[in-house]
This record gives structure tokens, sequence and C-alpha cells, in this order.
């Protein structure tokens, strides 16, 4: 059942840094990086998006008609909270991506336990505003290590050629912990990690950016929990030999949150 789309034609993947969830309402440098970026880009015919902030035991696919816009956050202004992006679902797209995945048991959530999380419609909503895209989100498995995220990435690369944007969403750096609101500059920590990722990337170094906390205390210190990072994998899996990367928003707001944003093809 494959999705159709024009012949020779692939879509890109992306990787994009939503940070706060306030750039779903603010006019920023990055709200405008995003709807710049869907501009330069053919119109998907679906997008599937991975985000951090869908984490399960096992991998699941949203197979629902109608996913739920999904506040998965706090202490935040009231506009937010009345922001809906009722983008349909698609149960053609999760079923497809059900039946090419080969390494694990993909299984679909058609019972509304999920919909669109933060991590995906703050970001959608500045790309395709009109919501009339239909969307489904793959899991990140809780139990699993990072190799498996980035195989399981490689494993959805055939979609690209049927008219899918495949978009992970998350943040390189992203200890909130430490997180400074007033932060005129970002730790040095985060600086560091962020450019040897980014060095790292364009040098399709991918088994050292799955192999992270072997990059030392700047990862150490950026990906204290890996749901953020995860994300970035699924998008690198999906570069093909000779294809470009490159970058369509950058920034270390707050301290130790990096906003890179990667564009594969």
């Amino acid at each position: 059942m494959a999705l159709s789309t024009t012949p020779n034609v692939r879509m890109p993947a992306l990787f994009v840094g939503h940070g706060s969830p306030m750039n779903a309402i603010e006019e920023t440098v990055y709200a405008a990086a995003w709807r710049e970026a869907a501009a330069s880009i053919p119109r998907p015919k679906a997008i599937l998006c991975i985000s951090a902030h869908w984490e399960t035991e096992g991998t699941f696919v949203t197979a629902m008609t109608e996913p739920k816009t999904i506040h998965d956050f706090y202490g935040f202004p009231d506009e937010l909270y009345r922001v809906q992006y009722p983008a349909p679902g698609s149960k053609e797209l999760a079923e497809r991506v059900r039946e090419m995945v080969a390494s694990t048991a993909v299984r679909l959530d058609d019972g509304y336990s999920w919909g669109l999380d933060h991590g995906a419609w703050s970001v959608l909503r500045r790309m395709y505003p009109e919501a009339d895209i239909p969307t489904v989100q793959l899991s990140l498995d809780r139990t699993q290590h990072p190799r498996f995220h980035y195989d399981l990435g490689a494993e959805l690369t055939a979609l690209r050629n049927e008219g899918v944007l495949i978009v992970g969403s998350g943040n390189i750096v992203h200890n909130l912990r430490l997180l400074q609101w007033d932060a005129r500059e970002p730790y040095p920590w985060a600086t560091e990690f962020d450019q040897m990722s980014a060095e790292l990337i364009l040098a399709g170094e991918h088994d050292r950016l799955v192999a992270y906390p072997a990059l030392g205390e700047a990862a150490r210190l950026s990906i204290p929990t890996n749901e953020h990072y995860l994300p970035l994998l699924y998008t690198l899996a999906l570069q093909q030999p000779g294809e470009p990367v490159s970058f369509f928003a950058e920034g270390l707001p707050l301290g130790s949150i990096s906003m890179r944003s990667v564009r594969i093809g």
C-alpha cells in the first residue's frame, strides 16, 4: 500500500530543534525558520513525525483518523492551551510504517491514547498552518538503545520517495535542570557539544553521533536523558550517499537548549 507521489521526487527529511512550546504562538526567529523551511520543499502528501514527547515500551504509530492536540506541558499562558492543530490522521500511512519495519513490531495506536503532542504540533502549525496534511506520530521505545533507533529510522527511507515528509522533533542539547531564563549566553559545554554535533553531522559521522556517550563531558551534560536527542538519529539515518545536509535554524537560548535544525536533501 505504497503512498504514491510524483515519480523521481524524493522528499527531504528534517530534524527540528523545537525548544519552548511558546514558539507555537510567538513570532520568534525559530518559528520564521520553520515556516521558511516548509516553503522551500515540495508539499508533502503526508507527514511522519518522531517527537521527543511520546515515549513508550515498544514502538507505536498513531492510526486514528482525527488525532487530538495534546497540551503536554504546564505553567504556560492560557493562549497556548487553546491552540488546536486538527490535522487529519492517516491509517494508510500508519499501516505502511508497520509493514516496512522489520526490526521490531510496530503497533497501531488507533484507540486515541495519543495524538499529536507539542513536539509535533508546535512545529507543524508554523510549517503548515492550515493543518490539512495527514499526520502521524511514531513513538520512541524507551527500552531501546540509540543504535536501535538509528536503524529503525533507516528502515523508513522508502517513505521519502512516496511523498512523506519525515520530521524528527527534539533538541540536540536539552538540559532543563540547568536551564536559565535570564541567560545572556549559553554554557560553554552547550556551545561545545552543539558545535561538535554540527561538525559530525556535516562530516557524515553518524556512528559517532549514535555512540554519543563517548563524546565526553559536554555530551553528558547536553544529553542527561536522550529522548530529545533520539529524533535526530532518525533523521540522520535517512541520509543517502552523497546527499547534502544543511542547517536551517540554530541558537542556544536559555543557556542549555540547542535549536539547531537539520535538513537532509
